[in-house]
């Protein structure tokens, strides 16, 4: 049986186009390539559906009938804008703060003055030049091997604002751990090799769950499975969280924070947090939403807390 569309504006409501020759069967995606063929300036990486005029968008393996669709139904469309790809954004986000962050730690003269270059190095400063290193690193090698991304692409101006953030915090880190006149945390060696094993063991969780959630994805796929903890050790932060590799990643700026003991690298963690703990939130209903067997005991990042 062939389904009759009217395609309108989500803002304006005004009507766009009219769908014919698709079934029940034909997807969200099917109906892009279309409207894409219709209207060659919008790429299908900035097209959007929805079934009402302010709801959620579809996506693009939901078929018109699983969709709520009628027979002589209503798309409504938005144009998501310019689009680039989430590897592009990644590398852009992470090789930032890992540059930024170095050219603080040489000491250049026009940010310290000329002589600061010759200053000593105290060996937490080191540290914690290598232990930025790592991490900004390991997240372009995760982007460019690990990460395996649902969507193709997310809008331009992302790459823009999550720059901001990235690097600008980089810097003002960067600027107050690397100044010649940095005070060594108050209680020593204790306290720089306690945060360090912290940032350690943090990092390798981290990364153990992202290769969990790596496998569970075919590549090339959209496939969503409920992950699982796994005979890695690290892994079996997910029987209580929903998002670990957040839980992970906070526990590590929280090591580097007590390693310094630097006050913006806590504000950072603090910031990061936030961001980590609404991603978390989300992600989590998302889990509960699709999957009825989801385990009711997890939080979405702080174990039977939050």
């Amino acid at each position: 049986m062939e389904v009759q569309l009217r395609v309108r504006d989500a803002k304006s409501n005004k009507p766009l186009a009219e769908i014919k020759g698709f079934t029940p069967t034909s997807t969200i995606r099917d109906v892009k390539l279309w409207y894409h063929q219709l209207n060659p300036k919008f790429d299908i990486n900035r097209i959007s559906f929805k079934a009402e005029q302010r709801g959620k968008t579809l996506k693009d393996d939901q078929t018109l009938l699983n969709a709520g669709v009628s027979f002589n139904g209503e798309l409504y469309f938005k144009d998501l804008g310019p689009q680039v790809g989430w590897t592009t954004v990644f590398l852009t986000e992470y090789a930032g703060p890992l540059v930024v962050y170095l050219l603080f730690y040489i000491r250049p003269s026009c940010i310290y003055g000329p002589a600061a270059a010759n200053q000593t190095y105290s060996r937490v400063v080191n540290i914690a030049a290598g232990c930025w290193t790592f991490h900004y690193a390991k997240r372009l090698f995760e982007t460019i091997f690990i990460h395996r991304f649902s969507n193709a692409t997310m809008p331009i101006t992302n790459i823009f604002k999550n720059s901001i953030y990235y690097w600008g915090f980089a810097a003002f880190v960067a600027y107050f751990n690397n100044h010649p006149l940095y005070t060594l945390p108050k209680f020593g060696d204790r306290q720089i090799y306690g945060g360090l094993a912290l940032f350690v063991f943090a990092e390798l969780g981290n990364f153990s769950v992202h290769l969990a959630l790596r496998n569970l994805r075919p590549a090339g796929s959209r496939v969503r499975k409920i992950p699982y903890p796994t005979l890695n050790p690290f892994t079996w932060l997910f029987k209580v969280t929903s998002c670990p590799n957040y839980t992970y990643e906070v526990l590590a700026w929280v090591g580097f924070s007590v390693m310094t003991q630097s006050l913006p690298a806590a504000i950072f963690t603090l910031a990061g947090f936030y961001q980590m703990a609404v991603w978390a939130q989300g992600k989590h209903r998302n889990y509960l939403a699709e999957f009825r067997d989801y385990p009711k005991i997890r939080t979405p990042i702080i174990p039977f807390l939050l």
